[in-house]
């Protein structure tokens, strides 16, 4: 099984997950976390959320920006051809509907486009996002039994993951925020 999680960088808590067969590659994942903040309200027009490299694919950035409106800052691959990027990005159709103004959606979608192209190509300094949840993932593996779950059915891995999503959100709250401690904690 494999976890995906959301968690808020500004304060680590986490905001949902999913659970997936193994052998589902991240990206086909994407359109799900997605969905799945955008069910429960969290996810809003305007958000820039941050994604690692197995999310990486050049329709997930357009989805991210014409479906969902955010701005989708997938950690890209060396490979990445930002002007075959850049060239995706065009007007989708749903902006012509008769029923929107279309002028006050195109300049929506143009800032979205804005803000995503300097995001991605100052992704690097985005590291250190990378780096606390990266450390968060490790408490969840080392510290509460994530990394190897001996579980056989979908019930018992839901519910096995559901309370250890809980254990993380809780021990945020309770103020172990800082990379120190979080490392501390993961080490035990």
């Amino acid at each position: 099984m494999k976890l995906t999680l959301a968690l808020d960088y500004s304060t680590l808590k986490p905001l949902g997950f999913l659970i997936n067969e193994a052998n589902v590659s991240e990206s086909k994942i994407f359109p799900k976390i997605l969905n799945e903040l955008k069910r429960r309200r969290i996810l809003k027009p305007g958000d820039t959320v941050c994604f690692d490299k197995g999310y990486y694919s050049y329709e997930n950035y357009v989805l991210g920006i014409a479906k969902y409106k955010i701005i989708p800052v997938i950690f890209p691959r060396k490979n990445c051809d930002y002007s075959r990027l850049f060239d995706m990005l065009s007007y989708p159709l749903v902006i012509f509907d008769s029923k929107k103004d279309t002028e006050i959606e195109k300049r929506i979608y143009e800032k979205l486009v804005s803000k995503f192209k300097s995001l991605i190509k100052s992704w690097r300094e985005l590291r250190p996002i990378k780096s606390m949840i990266e450390d968060v993932f490790k408490l969840a593996k080392n510290s509460y039994s994530m990394a190897k779950l001996h579980r056989y059915t979908m019930s018992s891995v839901k519910k096995h993951c559901s309370l250890n999503v809980l254990l993380i959100g809780m021990t945020i709250s309770a103020g172990i925020q800082d990379k120190k401690a979080l490392q501390r904690l993961s080490k035990q």
